[in-house]
């Protein structure tokens, strides 16, 4: 045997890995293995029906016998599990979504989960969610020429909303969630008093207004590859198309597709049940998403849509196979930025200088700051768009740019990454971070830290394009013996911007203890 050679007994065994879903309707677990190179294989899947969401829609809380039923799902789950001997909680991810996350016993409901099973759910919020629906469809995006640097909009109606990916050229220009849902559709227009057969034309009327709201939201002004998520729309695609492959993107003209809805919301769920042998509780949504889906087609005036068998498990599977955080993800959040500061009018060179300036500083600074690599993004986030609350006024636009940010979607940041950037962003002028201010001090503890050292580095790097893009044309920072010396090229002399650091450096003293000297070189 030559020494290069490895033998078979000795190959890293792959991981097995496990996500659980808590979805409006019903509970699924996905297993799969993931070898030492990172390809992964499903192994299994399970589902039970769960109607949270109609506890959450109807009655604002998930009501205990409920709960029990998906502690039984959960127990029956895991035994699964065992049998494939996942036992780790590091291979195990579960995550819930909009009927957990809205229902005002969201909380007590996760822990006694956890207490039952041992399975700590995460309620995940949307942004995580669209990164994830992201990570899922982005194989099936490189590999099919209809998508790759093309326009697009992937959507998926689930039951208690619909959330939309906006792409222009291969990039995310918007990623948002609207709260009309296919399940919430439905269960609002059953607790009117009508005639069953006006149910079809409220839900389609329903369906319309929901359509021009998201229509509104997206950018996109030609016709882009609509790609459909979910598993209402896997269910069209194994009605029209015989054979389909769930792991590519399947192609479905939009008048069968439209044909096909109609039928649904014209008969009883009963009849839906019986005939497609399916759980009441899919067979409900099935009429409100397809046509929610045909509507978006002939709002963009496309003959055909694609399916996909993709779901947000897989993107979780791959964040937990290997770092997604890469320069593609990270370059889609910042453009994602972008796209919001341009909506509110940002300057955007100043913007870009500045991120510029404080991501390098980030790096110089890493041995006195010790954060992460995902705050470097967060710091990039809050610098491209710290002036945005401009736009609402001149007057504490710092407080503005804040609430902005906060309220707006920035794709791939979950509440807590969205809500640093924005006191980050809320910091580059005025007031230090103070006990008094309730957004910073709802934070943990390391959370605050974390704030104050990009908060820092936010100011230095605004004070060095006070200039706003007639300042230097090049910026070099070197950090040795206690001391930051700041290297301008292009530009004559430094009183501008050793103005600017008198008024702005106080935070940066406070927190990194360093002196810092700005220097001139000539081009």
């Amino acid at each position: 045997m030559s020494p290069d050679t490895t033998p078979a007994q000795d190959a890293k065994p792959s991981r097995v890995l496990a996500v659980v879903d808590i979805g409006a309707s019903s509970i699924r677990l996905h297993i799969a293995s993931a070898d030492a190179a990172g390809v992964v294989r499903p192994l299994d899947t399970a589902r039970q029906t769960v109607e949270l969401g109609k506890d959450t829609f109807k009655r604002g809380e998930i009501a205990a016998e409920t709960t029990e039923r998906c502690v039984a799902a959960l127990r029956s789950f895991r035994r699964l599990l065992d049998e494939y001997g996942v036992s780790d909680p590091a291979q195990i991810r579960a995550v819930a979504t909009t009927a957990v996350r809205e229902a005002s016993n969201g909380e007590s409901f996760l822990d006694r989960l956890y207490i039952a099973t041992g399975i700590n759910v995460e309620a995940i919020d949307e942004g995580e969610v669209n990164r994830y629906t992201y990570l899922s469809v982005k194989p099936v995006l490189d590999a099919d020429p209809a998508f790759r640097k093309a326009d697009a909009l992937i959507v998926e109606v689930g039951g208690g909303g619909t959330r939309f990916l906006a792409l222009q050229a291969g990039r995310v220009a918007v990623a948002q969630s609207h709260r009309m849902g296919a399940l919430r559709i439905r269960e609002m227009l059953e607790g009117i008093h009508t005639p069953a057969s006006r149910l079809p034309d409220l839900l389609a009327s329903q369906v319309e207004s929901a359509v021009k709201e998201i229509r509104h939201s997206v950018p996109l002004s030609g016709k882009p590859a609509l790609l459909m998520l979910g598993n209402d729309a896997r269910f069209a695609a194994s009605i029209l198309q015989e054979n389909w492959n769930p792991e590519t993107a399947t192609r479905l003209r939009v008048s069968s597709l439209a044909k096909l809805a109609d039928n649904l919301l014209r008969k009883p769920v009963d009849e839906i049940v019986r005939t497609h042998r399916l759980a009441y509780a899919d067979a409900e949504t099935l009429g409100p998403a397809l046509l929610t889906y045909v509507r978006l087609a002939e709002a963009f005036d496309l003959p055909s849509v694609f399916v996909t068998g993709a779901s947000v498990r897989d993107g979780i599977v791959a964040e937990m196979v290997r770092d997604t955080w890469t320069e593609e993800l990270t370059a889609q959040v910042e453009n994602s930025a972008v796209e919001l500061g341009r909506r509110y009018g940002f300057e955007e060179p100043h913007g870009r200088n500045v991120a510029r300036s404080a991501r390098a500083l980030f790096r110089v600074l890493q041995p006195e700051h010790r954060l992460e690599a995902r705050y470097e993004l967060l710091l990039v986030v809050a610098a491209l768009l710290h002036e945005i609350g401009l736009y609402v006024g001149n007057r504490s636009h710092h407080k503005h740019s804040m609430y902005l940010i906060q309220n707006s979607d920035i794709f791939g940041l979950g509440n807590r990454d969205r809500e640093i950037a924005a006191l980050v962003a809320r910091y580059h002028r005025k007031a230090l971070p103070q006990a008094n201010h309730p957004e910073y001090m709802a934070l943990d503890r390391d959370s605050r830290l974390a704030v104050s050292k990009l908060a820092a580095i936010l100011r230095v790097a605004d004070a060095l394009d006070r200039r706003h893009g007639a300042g230097p044309s090049e910026t070099r920072f070197d950090l040795a013996e206690g001391r930051l010396t700041i290297t301008l090229r292009g530009i004559p002399d430094t009183v501008v911007e050793e103005i600017g650091l008198q008024l702005k450096g106080d935070l940066f003293r406070e927190v990194y203890g360093l002196a810092v000297t700005l220097q001139t070189e000539s081009v």
